[in-house]
């Protein structure tokens, strides 16, 4: 269970974290790409921070997430700079995947199609 605290953090870091990425992936260049964070959880010490991204479109995940895993440091720093007066120390940022929209599609696809388990 969350506490008060953790979940005002864990907004805070979810509005600067897609700021900057938004910020970054046009400068980059990458504008075929939606990036959106789902969802921030924070460690109970406020040591590390665990950030789910979605990505769209789904064939472009690997390469994004790639991308911005090598930007985490980058990314931290900044959140610093932005929070330095609600953080005293900013928790390590670890991205993972949030594939829950894949998970979603192909659930729908097998109750429209012919491979649905409910029919046979």
């Amino acid at each position: 269970m969350e506490t008060t605290r953790q979940k005002k953090i864990s907004k805070l870091l979810q509005k600067d974290v897609a700021e900057i990425l938004q910020i970054k992936l046009k400068k980059q260049g990458n504008y075929g790409l939606l990036l959106s964070i789902t969802k921030v959880s924070v460690t109970v010490d406020f040591s590390v921070a665990k950030i789910f991204l979605s990505v769209f479109p789904s064939h472009m995940s690997k390469q994004a997430m790639g991308e911005v895993s090598k930007m985490s440091g980058r990314i931290r720093h900044e959140v610093a700079q932005r929070a330095k007066k609600q953080l005293r120390k900013v928790p390590e940022l670890l991205f993972f995947l949030d594939d829950s929209l894949d998970y979603i599609e192909k659930i729908e696809d097998s109750l429209k199609g012919l491979d649905n388990p409910l029919r046979k």
